[in-house]
């Protein structure tokens, strides 16, 4: 089959044109990125070194810890690049690359969530089987399942992005290369493409916070119905909180963005949403589990204490 692609490389446009503006977002994205990488990082350490951390839960915020470090990474040095010295030219190859990394890691941690909210199902409403439904090797299965999901997803949005034409406008309204500002961008026919997202977004999204809703449907009912003690229904509650509001952050931009796929959508508005859930909401996810969660706080604060006794000596 012949090649039709013509544009050899693309131009993320980036944020803001403003010049004055490239050095302050510079900084401030930096800050960003580096209380992503410390803040996960913590988390993952603490997870890891803590025997009494070595359970389902935490071994699922490990991961979505993992997956949090690794998108924000797709973007953030790229996006920094361009604040200190312009328009980023980016090959197309390279363009297919973060688009596939983009959506492997997206969508990973959109199902992660889901399985973590079927995780707090089980601990609530079937403790006495919880450790046999959560062993291990389930626990092992389902993040290695939840993984080749996302990078099949991903793999299949490459696919069909690679093989459309690009011969015109190279010129990309975005920070990044996701999917519908290249689509914008293509000669040839997009509908297929729209068609495909429009799916995956039900398949990926859509079911996934479904799932989430159905979970925490049976747990409020359990907890109001089967759960006399007050004490009881807090702690239950309080485990819950972090992982909805982690839900919330990321669920409703990203449906925002790809449940509304359609060719005359805002370039603005997408890359302000698409921010949040890729950029904003990694770094807030450490905050929330660690304000929230009593057993993470204490481990953290014991591990600095542990740190900075041994440096003194």
């Amino acid at each position: 089959m012949e090649n039709k692609t013509v544009v050899s490389e693309f131009v993320l446009l980036g944020l803001t044109h403003f010049q004055g503006l490239q050095h302050p977002l510079f900084v401030l994205f930096l800050l960003l990125y580096m209380a992503n990488l410390l803040g996960n990082g913590a988390i993952i350490a603490v997870v890891l070194v803590k025997s009494q951390l070595h359970t389902p839960m935490y071994f699922f915020l490990g991961n979505l810890s993992c997956l949090d470090i690794f998108y924000c990474t797709v973007t953030v040095p790229k996006m920094l690049a361009g604040f200190l010295y312009g328009h980023q030219a980016i090959s197309f190859v390279g363009c297919l690359v973060q688009l596939h990394f983009f959506h492997f890691l997206g969508s990973s941690e959109a199902v992660l969530l889901a399985v973590m909210a079927y995780d707090r199902y089980t601990a609530i409403c079937n403790p006495l089987h919880y450790r046999l439904v959560m062993s291990p090797r389930a626990c092992l299965f389902l993040v290695v399942a939840t993984w080749t999901s996302g990078f099949l997803h991903a793999l299949m949005t490459t696919v069909m992005t690679s093989r459309l034409p690009f011969c015109g406008p190279r010129h990309v309204q975005h920070f990044c290369c996701d999917i519908k500002p290249l689509l914008r961008l293509a000669c040839g026919s997009t509908h297929l493409n729209l068609t495909l997202l429009n799916i995956d977004a039900v398949v990926f999204g859509l079911c996934s916070f479904i799932l989430i809703l159905l979970s925490y449907l049976y747990i409020f009912s359990f907890l109001l119905l089967k759960i006399e003690s007050r004490e009881g229904r807090r702690k239950a509650f309080s485990t819950c909180a972090s992982h909805l509001t982690v839900v919330v952050l990321l669920y409703v931009p990203v449906l925002f963005n790809y449940m509304l796929s359609s060719e005359g959508s805002s370039s603005e508005r997408e890359m302000m949403v698409t921010l949040m859930y890729s950029v904003i909401t990694p770094v807030l996810n450490p905050l929330i589990y660690t304000l929230r969660n009593q057993e993470v706080k204490s481990t953290l604060r014991e591990f600095l204490t542990r740190n900075l006794v041994s440096r003194k000596e």
